[in-house]
């Protein structure tokens, strides 16, 4: 089983950069950095950086994006970790990835907003030539921010539409800041072109779903576990055919759900909704769509055919123009037609 999923063609639709850079890169720039790492091994900052066993909240989750936002305000380091996230995705069979990252993250340390999306779309470009794999950025805006902020992303980023950018995002904590904050920045971004995901239902409100649809245009939903509590959100979601971005091991880690039977998604793949599943943070979430997709079959059983499924739903919800995405998907199928024949 372990070698068919490993020679499945792969779809990344949610995988944060900043959550999914190398522990040794990280360490590496760390001590360049002149961080005091010299009692720390890379074996013992390996477990800082990821969660590895237990995780007890999301907020002791969200502990780990410290180490990696250190060293991402410098151009070249931005660059060297996108490269070599699309190195390591290559190796797991990943054809396409949609990398999404807060610019205004990037920039603490004076770079402008146009080298930090620059920086990763050099590593982007990069990593297409050396390692054949298609990617895209979602640039993320974050719901603590005001909304003069997120249309200042909208705003900035229009000029990277079309070379390398393809969406906007609203990420961060749900609680205490409902997506209507952010509605003139997300009509903006509809207004000019943007496909549009946004970060809603993962911590229990099922209306941010709704409003985040209704108000912000969403064709995407990232994680929308709480859709499970309203039948009414399900049919929204059903009817306008948004795709959910779902992130098992990282939704249990952050106890979006306590218990693996508690997972919906197996509810919504038999009520017909668009289900695909990723990764969201590969290092802090110690995790890769090899393991996702046998979490779902060792822990839900699902089978292989359930699996492609998926990746076939993936295919579907890329932010992709039409003759793109037409082609993704011929490398998609010629990988299954060669899986079956071997």
């Amino acid at each position: 089983m372990k070698d068919i999923l490993k020679k499945l063609p792969k779809i990344e639709l949610h995988c944060h950069l900043d959550g999914s850079v190398r522990p040794e890169t990280m360490y590496e720039l760390l001590l360049e950095e002149g961080e005091d790492m010299e009692d720390i091994s890379l074996e013992q900052f390996e477990k800082m950086a990821k969660v590895v066993d237990e995780c007890n909240s999301l907020v002791e989750y969200l502990e780990r994006f410290s180490y990696p936002l250190k060293v991402m305000q410098r151009k070249e380091n931005i660059e060297r970790i996108t490269y070599e996230l699309l190195e390591d995705l290559s190796k797991q069979n990943v054809k396409y990835v949609e990398i999404r990252f807060a610019p205004f993250l990037f920039m603490e340390k004076g770079l402008s907003f146009d080298e930090s999306v620059e920086s990763v779309l050099k590593g982007m470009e990069r990593a297409k030539g050396d390692f054949n794999i298609l990617s895209n950025a979602i640039l993320v805006c974050m719901r603590h921010e005001n909304v003069e902020k997120s249309i200042e992303l909208v705003e900035k980023g229009e000029k990277f539409l079309g070379k390398g950018v393809v969406a906007v995002d609203l990420a961060g904590a749900e609680e205490g800041f409902p997506p209507e904050n952010h509605k003139e920045a997300f009509d903006l971004a509809y207004k000019k072109g943007y496909n549009i995901t946004v970060h809603a239902g993962e911590t229990g409100r099922h209306e941010n779903i709704a409003k985040s649809i209704e108000l912000l245009h969403a064709e995407r939903i990232g994680h929308g576990i709480a859709a499970i509590k309203s039948p009414e959100v399900m049919e929204l979601i059903k009817n306008k055919n948004i795709f959910l971005e779902m992130c098992p091991i990282s939704n249990l880690q952050t106890k979006a759900v306590e218990l693996l039977d508690e997972y919906p998604i197996k509810e919504f793949l038999d009520n017909d909704i668009l289900v695909t599943v990723n990764t969201d943070n590969t290092t802090v979430s110690n995790t890769s769509l090899d393991k996702e997709y046998e979490l779902l079959i060792d822990g839900l059983g699902f089978s292989i055919e359930d699996i492609i499924k998926l990746i076939k739903n993936s295919t579907e919800a890329t932010f992709l123009p039409k003759e793109e995405k037409a082609y993704l998907k011929r490398i998609i199928e010629n990988g299954l037609e060669n899986l079956k024949s071997s």
